[in-house]
C-alpha cells in the first residue's frame, strides 16, 4: 500500500502564522533601514557637490559659488532650504548670483525619494557656500564661511539627522548630527 505524505491543514495554518509574525517584526526593521540609507545617499551627494565645488574653485584658481536652486539655473534665496535642489557655479563678479555668462558647472534637482528630507544650512551657510582659488570657503564680503548643514528626514528625529560640517578652512566632512562638533541642534530638524 503507497502512503500519502503531504502537509495536514494544521501544519501549514501553523507555518503560516510564524510567516506572519517574522514578517510584522521584519518589515519596520527594513523600511527603517530604508530611510537611513537614502539619507545617507543624500547627503553623499550634497557632500560631493560642495567637493567639487571646491575643487573648481582651487582648478580654476577663482571663485566658485554654490547655492539653493529650484529651477537648476538661478539662485534662490527666497527658498526654506537645500532640498530643492542646487547650483554650482564659476561667480565671476563675486556676488553669490548666478548671473548671465557665468558659468554653470553642474546642477542638481530636488531630494528624491520621500518626501519630507530638508537640508538646513547655519546662519553663514543659509543661502550659499563660496570657495576661492585656495580652497578656502569664503563669503562675498571674503571673510571666513563656516558652519553646518543638517539633513533630516520626515522622522523629524535629530538621532537620525545627518550633519556636513564646513570648517574655516573649507573642509567638508560628513557625521551623525549627534556627535560632538555637528553643529546640529533640534530646531534645525523639524
Amino acid at each position: 500500500m503507497n502512503k500519502i505524505t503531504g502537509f495536514t491543514l494544521i501544519e501549514l495554518m501553523v507555518t503560516l502564522a510564524v510567516g506572519a509574525i517574522l514578517l510584522s517584526v521584519a518589515v519596520p526593521s527594513f523600511s527603517t533601514m530604508i530611510m537611513n540609507n537614502r539619507l545617507i545617499t543624500q547627503t553623499n551627494d550634497f557632500v560631493t557637490a560642495l567637493n567639487i565645488a571646491r575643487s573648481e574653485a582651487i582648478k580654476r584658481s577663482g571663485r566658485v559659488t554654490m547655492c539653493k536652486s529650484n529651477d537648476n539655473t538661478a539662485c534662490d534665496i527666497s527658498a526654506t532650504g537645500w532640498e530643492q535642489g542646487w547650483i554650482i557655479f564659476v561667480d565671476s563678479d563675486n556676488d553669490a548670483a548666478a548671473d548671465a555668462g557665468e558659468e554653470l558647472v553642474r546642477a542638481h534637482g530636488p531630494l528624491g525619494g520621500a518626501s519630507g528630507n530638508t537640508i538646513q544650512g547655519t546662519a553663514a551657510l543659509v543661502d550659499y557656500i563660496s570657495y576661492v582659488g585656495t580652497g578656502f570657503s569664503r563669503n562675498i564680503l571674503n571673510a571666513t564661511q563656516s558652519g553646518s548643514f543638517a539633513l533630516c528626514d520626515n522622522r523629524g528625529l535629530i538621532q537620525q539627522a545627518r550633519a556636513v560640517v564646513i570648517s574655516g578652512t573649507g573642509r567638508i566632512s560628513s557625521l551623525s548630527a549627534t556627535d560632538g562638533g555637528s553643529g546640529v541642534t533640534a530646531a534645525i530638524c523639524p
